[in-house]
């Protein structure tokens, strides 16, 4: 068999629950994951826990419990958690299976007996919460470079030889045999290593909790040793006679903080001096910081990914699968490499609104919406313009550059690049322009349209799974379209398209909690009675054709934040595009809005409104309960006609 595209994450500790900043990095490999798999490549795609620690056994007892049984709980949660995400791993491993334990007492043995592992005395301080060991000159007023409390450590165990892999690892950074990115990661391992690499000690005594030396179970194998072995676990070695199939892994995802010492250094040393490959790439992302803070549960300031998202939903109104995946995208379009990122909730909202209510919802319920009112909600069959497919192939080459460096941020941005060009190219083709002259590139421009939407789709659904799937229904396909297809046509001609169904409802803006009610209310005041409006003064000619009317064609229509009244136009007046704000949410739905024709006060003095600007003033009719019927021509008029 062909061997499979290998993703293996960085394993956690199991003394805490996800959060936004450790799911990064399994959320970033399940991203390249579906990304392959819709390049047609079989993929293996591994997550795990590590469970080995000195620190889990003694949270165990801290909380009264066999050590066995809180890690499994715990280690279900994080399964919850990364299915709850739409994290589609092919494997889970767990350090404290037996199948791991047999590839770490294997590879130990073999290092052993390559001679790269002797016994010696060790002497030294230990911090138990990165369980990690320092010497004197690494410590920083008395505690870990970490700021944690170290014990004193002085024993008989075990060491492997790092010292005698300066030179190989050199050889294989530098010659791009095992990339590391991003660069200046690369340079800093590189730099590192030059330094000079002193010998690992590699066991500790046996404290009843972790993967016993094999012939000598007085000690049990160091758990940064063990946990890097789970990434080979997952192939089988050494019992599977098939497990190349899967190792090495093609990349190899992790946080930036155990990168040199560990990943890049140690790791791939084990690995040669076993004889065996080493990763492909190792992308060390870094780290999401809350109020400029890391994220960690020991400060308090953790921010949960389900539970984000069913806020989202909730305060939105949009589906729960959906506010998974705005989540999902906004973590993984603002992916931080060379620096740290930024969680803020005022952010979160205004990228869900930008991004996803207003570019990618725009641009799929505009096309749909015209398509089914400008060439009866089928597919035409016609080619598509040059300048949509010059711009589907320079947003692909970009997508896949960028996937090709594993460069998740730059990804997104290509797709999102693509997803402008649609709503701006329906503004400079005026579709309902074409149609109303019977101009023959409708149809053209119309495929232009659609095919646009449907490789954005395609862009998009690594990030946004759930997202391109609806996207995928409403254009009548059945999921994604075959990547292959999307440079020479997704969809074919006289396929039925669905009625547009808007995704993601707009969010309003977070608002401070109300204040507390007093304690007595005050009787209410009656209402004062509606006085009947009585008739206006008469006017003369002149003083009405001071009011400019004109017709406008509606581009597009969205809720204005804020309000459970207002709507945020977008119109055309002839060769003018301008924005209104009207009071007639309660009574249109906004996508029944796009590509109408209506008739606007022209010359109106703009008004702000909920802060936002409008530069005119629909014109509608008043119904019996006080809503609005607005005014629109019996048959198409000009665009920008004046109306006597």
């Amino acid at each position: 068999m062909a061997k499979r595209f290998c993703i293996v994450t960085a394993i956690p500790y199991v003394n805490a629950v996800p959060h936004i900043g450790n799911t990064l990095t399994n959320l970033a490999g399940d991203v390249v994951a579906r990304y392959r798999r819709l390049r047609g490549d079989d993929v293996w795609y591994v997550v795990g826990t590590d469970e080995n620690g000195l620190k889990i056994k003694e949270a165990a007892e801290k909380a009264g419990r066999d050590p066995r049984e809180f890690v499994a709980e715990i280690a279900g949660r994080f399964e919850a958690i990364y299915r709850g995400l739409g994290m589609s791993y092919d494997d889970f491993v767990r350090t404290t299976s037996e199948r791991h334990a047999r590839t770490t007492q294997a590879l130990f043995l073999k290092l052993q007996e390559n001679g790269h592992i002797t016994k010696g005395t060790y002497e030294g301080w230990y911090d138990v919460s990165t369980e990690t060991f320092y010497r004197e000159e690494d410590l920083v007023d008395g505690k870990s470079p970490d700021g944690n409390e170290v014990r004193w450590v002085q024993e008989e165990n075990y060491f492997f030889r790092l010292s005698a892999f300066e030179e190989p690892l050199l050889k294989l950074i530098e010659s791009g045999e095992m990339r590391i990115i991003p660069e200046t990661r690369r340079n800093e391992v590189v730099s590192f290593i030059r330094q000079g690499l002193r010998d690992m000690c590699i066991s500790r005594r046996n404290p009843g909790w972790g993967i016993p030396v094999p012939g000598d179970e007085s000690k049990v194998i160091y758990v940064w040793f063990d946990a890097l072995i789970n990434y080979l676990t997952t192939s089988g070695w050494p019992d599977n006679p098939d497990w190349a199939e899967i190792w090495p892994a093609d990349v190899q995802w992790l946080g930036k903080d155990i990168l040199t010492r560990f990943h890049a250094t140690l790791w791939p040393a084990m690995l040669m001096g076993a004889g065996l490959p080493t990763p492909k790439a190792l992308v060390a992302h870094g780290w999401i910081l809350l109020s400029g803070e890391k994220i960690s549960k020991s400060k308090g300031n953790v921010v949960p990914p389900l539970e984000l998202a069913q806020e989202l939903a909730e305060r939105s109104g949009c589906a729960p699968e959906i506010a998974i995946d705005a989540v999902r995208y906004q973590l993984l379009s603002t992916m931080p490499y060379e620096n740290d990122g930024n969680f803020s909730y005022e952010e979160f909202d205004r990228r869900y609104n930008s991004d996803l209510a207003n570019d990618l919802g725009n641009a799929l319920n505009r096309s749909l919406a015209m398509a089914h009112r400008f060439v009866g909600g089928v597919v035409p069959d016609a080619p598509l313009e040059a300048e949509a497919r010059e711009a589907i192939g320079q947003a692909l080459d970009a997508y896949e550059a960028a996937m090709d460096d594993y460069r998740l941020e730059r990804a997104a941005e290509a797709a999102w690049g693509l997803v402008r060009f649609l709503n701006k190219y329906i503004d400079t083709r005026a579709p309902w322009s074409l149609a109303k002259n019977q101009d023959p590139a409708l149809g053209p421009v119309v495929r232009s349209m659609l095919e646009s939407l449907a490789v954005a789709s395609a862009m998009v659904a690594p990030y946004m799974p759930n997202t391109a799937q609806a996207i995928a229904e409403q254009l009548g396909l059945g999921g994604a379209p075959a990547w292959g297809a999307l440079r020479g046509g997704a969809l074919a001609p006289g396929g039925a398209l669905n009625q547009p169904k808007p995704i993601f409802p707009r969010l309003d803006a977070r608002k401070a909690a109300p204040a507390p009610a007093p304690q007595e209310q005050p009787a209410a005041k009656p209402k004062p009675q509606k006085k009947e409006e009585g008739p206006l003064p008469e006017i003369t000619i002149e003083e009405f054709l001071k009011a400019e009317l004109r017709v406008a064609r509606v581009l597009e229509a969205e809720p204005l934040e804020g309000s459970d009244k207002l709507l945020k136009l977008q119109v055309m007046v002839g060769d003018e595009r301008r924005q209104i704000v009207a009071g007639i949410r309660k009574n249109y739905n906004p996508l029944d809005l796009i590509g109408r024709q209506v008739v606007v006060v022209f010359n109106l003095k703009p008004a702000t409104l909920r802060g936002t600007e409008s530069q005119g003033m629909l014109l509608a009719a008043v119904d019996e309960d006080g809503g609005a019927i607005l005014l629109q021509p019996d048959r198409e008029a000009p665009e920008g006609a004046r109306v006597r």
